[in-house]
């Protein structure tokens, strides 16, 4: 649980937000159909969860699932096949919970979601910037929102069905429990100019004589520089990277360790405004020019993180709520379903589910006993 996975959970809303604006999904040539509508189109969109309320669709799980296995190809990474039945039972866990929410969750859920979704946009960096990538999993600012909202509101109906309260010196030993988790990186922010060496779908590397052509190119950009030309202007000419381009190559700020080596260590040993030689990586050809750094920093428990616009101390808050809530919502959710009637209709999401139920149960009553009082 470091900063920034801390920082990543709140600007997300949740898994079912920030899995549908991780990363775009590639789609073959020529085609502007999403993956949900090809299948929905091919298969139809049965109902698969059935209970007293509410229904979820083939497609929710869908569109859920197409950004949460794109931004894990784009890891090189595959999500075990019970991740579906994960992501399906927070989804029946939301809409449970929204059957059951008062005006007060659902007024404290808009307020969670709007937040969320002036950070989204600090992080994207434009409107235009953000709804790209919505548009690539299939979504609208508008389908972001609610579901944000959703999630919000169907927390706060679980807080106060279980009454969860949390004091002010209960987040303060939150706090000196985690302090190192409150540590951020020294972190660079530089602009970059790429000239692609790869194919960017096939990630196969382009014919010799292109690469050639490139380096060349890549050559002349810096030459170019060095004479006075502004770094900005050719980036959003010539640069291939189409997350920074329109942005004169400015990337967000980045610790060590989330870029490929070469490029962090050109990144962190520049000098402000200074620019780099051709940097040569996995991806191609780059120039960088170093805007500022910020160094390494621990934040105080009264400290505001103007990632998400939250203090320290309600950050701890909302942690301690969630440790209280991992221990007292299985029974409350198991009894709400029941009530509800929460039926799983696809039989093999239901008997994977039951799989993994029976996986769970067998852990637990393994799990070492406690030692008797004296």
């Amino acid at each position: 649980m470091k900063l920034q996975f801390i920082l990543s959970a709140a600007l997300m809303a949740g898994a079912i937000s920030a899995v549908a604006v991780t990363a775009p999904v590639s789609l073959p040539a020529g085609t502007n159909t999403s993956p949900e509508a090809t299948m929905k189109a091919l298969f139809g969109d049965p109902v698969i969860v059935q209970a007293k309320g509410f229904e979820i669709k083939q497609s929710d799980l869908d569109q859920v699932l197409t950004g949460a296995k794109a931004n894990a190809a784009a890891q090189g990474q595959q999500l075990p096949p019970e991740f579906s039945v994960a992501i399906l039972n927070q989804l029946i866990t939301i809409q449970s919970l929204l059957q059951v929410a008062t005006p007060a969750d659902r007024a404290a859920g808009a307020a969670e979601a709007d937040l969320q979704y002036t950070n989204l946009l600090k992080r994207f960096g434009s409107v235009e910037a953000f709804d790209r990538q919505l548009k690539a999993v299939d979504m609208t600012v508008a389908d972001l929102r609610n579901k944000a909202s959703q999630e919000a509101t169907a927390k706060a109906a679980l807080k106060r069905a279980l009454n969860i309260t949390v004091s002010d010196d209960s987040a303060k030993a939150f706090y000196t429990k985690h302090t190192a988790d409150f540590e951020q990186p020294e972190m660079a922010h530089v602009r970059h100019i790429l000239l692609m060496t790869i194919d960017p779908q096939a990630r196969a590397p382009l014919p010799t004589n292109t690469v050639a052509a490139k380096r060349k190119q890549i050559d002349d950009l810096l030459k170019q520089i060095r004479g006075g030309a502004d770094f900005a202007t050719l980036a959003s000419q010539y640069s291939e990277d189409p997350g920074s381009k329109e942005k004169g190559g400015e990337l967000p700020e980045f610790a060590r360790g989330q870029m490929v080596p070469e490029f962090e260590s050109i990144a962190f040993s520049l000098t402000n405004n200074q620019v780099s030689g051709v940097v040569t990586t996995q991806f191609g050809y780059h120039i960088l020019k170093k805007i500022d750094a910020t160094p390494a920093k621990k934040f105080a428990f009264s400290d505001t993180l103007p990632q998400v616009n939250k203090t320290v101390a309600d950050i701890c808050k909302n942690e301690a709520e969630s440790e209280q809530i991992k221990l007292l919502a299985p029974d409350y959710m198991k009894k709400l379903r029941a009530d509800q009637a929460v039926e799983i209709k696809d039989a093999t999401l239901k008997a994977m589910d039951e799989s993994v139920r029976a996986q769970a149960d067998a852990a637990g009553s393994n799990a070492p006993s406690a030692p008797s009082a004296p």
